[in-house]
C-alpha cells in the first residue's frame, strides 16, 4: 500500500509539472490576454480594414514585429485600430501602415513600411499615413461595369 502511494504522488507530481509548463508556453507563445507581450502602442486609421481581425501580424520586411490589439469603428465611420510594436522596434513617426494579405487568398495582416524621419513612434502615437485594403470586388465590379455609363 505504501509503495501506490509513493507513485500516485509521484505521478501526480510529473502531471502537474507538465500542466504548469504547457500553461507557461501557451501564455508566453500565444500572448494570451496580453501576458507575455511587451511593447508599445500605436493608433491607425483605415478608411477600409477589410478582413482584418485581431490578433492578425503586424509585419515589417516579412518579419513579424508585432499584432493587432483591437479594432472599432469610430465616429467618423473609420476603422481605428490599435497596433501592439515589440519594444526593439523603432518606427519612424512618417512609417506607413497598409492592410494586405498573404498569399493570394491568405489572411490579412498589417504591413509597416519604414519612414525617413529621425524622430520615433512612441506609445500611444498615432500613424499618419495608412493604406487601406485592396477590395477586389469593387476592382472587378470597376472593370465590367466600365463602358456601361
Amino acid at each position: 500500500m505504501q509503495s501506490y502511494r509513493k507513485v500516485e504522488v509521484i505521478v501526480g507530481i510529473f502531471v502537474l509539472i507538465g500542466v504548469l509548463s504547457m500553461s507557461w508556453m501557451a501564455i508566453k507563445l500565444g500572448q494570451i490576454g496580453g501576458m507575455g507581450a511587451s511593447g508599445y502602442s500605436l493608433k491607425a486609421t483605415f478608411a477600409d480594414a477589410g478582413g482584418l481581425r485581431v490578433g492578425a501580424d503586424v509585419m515589417m520586411a516579412g518579419v513579424s514585429i508585432g499584432r493587432l490589439s483591437s479594432i472599432a469603428l469610430n465616429d467618423d465611420s473609420e476603422a481605428a485600430v490599435t497596433l501592439e510594436i515589440q519594444n526593439d522596434v523603432e518606427l519612424s513617426t512618417d512609417a506607413i501602415a497598409a492592410v494586405r494579405t498573404k498569399g493570394i487568398i491568405g489572411e490579412r495582416y498589417v504591413r509597416m513600411s519604414q519612414g525617413a524621419d529621425d524622430e520615433v513612434l512612441t506609445d500611444g502615437d498615432e500613424l499618419e499615413e495608412t493604406e487601406s485594403a485592396i477590395n477586389i470586388e469593387d476592382l472587378i465590379s470597376k472593370y465590367i461595369f466600365q463602358g456601361k455609363e
